[in-house]
């Protein structure tokens, strides 16, 4: 395990079942976790992001997590479950600003969808705005938990080219909980598969 400058690292993390997962994500770089269900992937995000109580080191740039407080952790290492979280009534008071109208394009909506009431958002639209609020706030990772389970096809690949592009362009590091084999070969750099209580390389590129 080669921890890279500016990366994410998890040193022998115990949450749930799981006691002896290590490994690093370098900036820029999409790591895809796969598992049966139960195995643990929701919870090492959790972990990871500090919502959950775990044992093992973490850390950001080098930084443990341990030494910064939970909403300072929060704000670089940022996860986004399948299901998120809305507050408000509007969409648009979800967000610290205007909504950048090429993103929006690029997900599907107009800019009128920052005046839209949250209670008429279908799933899959709550989803892809979820994904948009993380990455306006410019974190240093994200950890997705199924970021496309509730889109169409076609949909789905729209999206992973628009976040992978932000990705690349941002250097962020990622986290991806993904099932779909097709989609992990189109989006990993590395893929690993949480087995018994640790993890195993399933494929590495280049």
């Amino acid at each position: 395990m080669e921890e890279k400058p500016g990366g994410l690292a998890l040193e022998n993390v115990a949450v749930g079942a799981l006691s002896a997962v290590s490994l690093c994500v370098a900036p820029g770089e999409v790591v895809c976790l796969s598992g049966p269900s139960g195995a643990g992937k929701s919870r090492l995000l959790r972990a990871v992001a500090d919502i959950e109580a775990h044992t093992g080191v973490i850390r950001l740039a080098g930084e443990d997590q341990t030494s910064m407080p939970a909403h300072l952790w929060r704000r670089r290492v940022m996860m986004v479950p399948a299901d998120s979280q809305w507050w408000f009534d509007s969409v648009g008071e979800h967000f610290p600003g205007v909504l950048p109208a090429e993103d929006l394009a690029a997900l599907g909506f107009g800019p009128d969808v920052d005046g839209w009431s949250v209670s008429r958002l279908s799933t899959g639209e709550r989803q892809r705005l979820a994904l948009l609020r993380a990455l306006v706030l410019k974190p240093n990772v994200l950890l997705l938990d199924e970021p496309t389970s509730n889109l169409d096809a076609e949909r789905v690949r729209a999206t992973e080219r628009w976040l992978l592009e932000r990705i690349r362009e941002r250097r962020i590091a990622v986290l991806w909980v993904a099932h779909d084999p097709e989609q992990i070969r189109r989006v990993a750099d590395r893929h690993v598969r949480l087995v018994g209580a640790g993890v195993e390389v399933v494929h590495e590129c280049d």
